[in-house]
């Protein structure tokens, strides 16, 4: 039996998430850029959160149309709200399981940014990506890759080894999947897709002050905090900010930065 996908077990806020994005937000204006549209494209965007992104790739459409799925209902309501049919006629939204696509022969770009490193097995995703792509479409997707946030992955291991916090992470797997060009590129030939480009990209994440790193946790580490008691919360984020703060000092300003890496994968399906 499948496991569920992590996200859809999560309850989230997607109006705060939408206030704390912003480097999610940079990173898909580069990749949105990088499609280089047409302006007649079917377009899936898998992942679409608060549906901003999507929102943006609609108004490069003329004449074509986006779909926008993700696993959290919540998300799609926001976004729903936020980007009206009305206003929007080219633009949807729908609930859909990433692992599980039922589109066949329907897309000319399938397009996603910061979303499929919270599913582990991405296999059943490139199938599904294959199955709903027409012949000569591309998929374009971007996610954490390997070595992602290792300072403040590093900051959190240090953290909870200690009371009170080490209580709650007893037991701990990775919630996220970060993966590396030359093992995703097995699995995208394996779903019949052809590689056209899979890389690396290193970019810092700068919180400008405390409220955005602890706006960033509250909204994005969703695994981890659901293991702590709602009371405890505030504490534990804030224990983590002064640990981050040892191991990668805020500058003058109080600008604190981490090295984030993202894998980005271009394919294309056969003719």
């Amino acid at each position: 039996m499948q496991e569920p996908d992590l996200s859809t077990k999560l309850s989230w806020d997607a109006k705060e998430y939408s206030h704390y994005s912003a480097f999610q937000e940079q990173c898909a204006q580069e990749v949105i850029g990088k499609l280089d549209l047409r302006g007649s494209e079917h377009i899936l965007d898998i992942g679409c959160g608060d549906g901003r992104s999507t929102a943006e790739i609609a108004r490069r459409l003329h004449q074509g149309r986006i779909l926008g799925i993700d696993a959290s209902a919540e998300m799609i309501q926001y976004a729903s709200s936020c980007y009206p049919a009305e206003k929007y006629p080219n633009l949807s939204f729908a609930v859909a399981d990433a692992r599980a696509l039922e589109y066949r022969d329907e897309f000319d770009v399938i397009f996603s940014n910061a979303a499929l490193h919270w599913i582990t097995d991405h296999r059943p995703v490139l199938k599904g990506i294959f199955r709903a792509l027409r012949p000569g479409g591309k998929m374009l997707a971007q996610m954490a890759g390997k070595g992602n946030a290792a300072e403040a992955f590093l900051a959190f291991a240090y953290l909870v080894q200690d009371p009170p916090w080490n209580q709650f992470f007893t037991s701990l797997r990775t919630p996220w999947a970060c993966f590396g060009p030359e093992q995703y590129r097995e699995w995208v030939l394996e779903s019949g897709l052809k590689p056209v480009r899979l890389e690396l990209i290193r970019r810092d994440m700068v919180h400008a002050n405390r409220e955005s790193f602890t706006g960033w946790i509250r909204t994005t580490w969703l695994p981890h905090l659901d293991r702590i008691p709602v009371s405890l919360r505030p504490a534990f984020i804030d224990a983590l900010y002064e640990m981050c703060c040892k191991l990668s000092p805020p500058d003058s300003d109080g600008v604190i930065r981490f090295s984030m890496v993202r894998l980005e994968v271009e394919a294309e399906k056969p003719v």
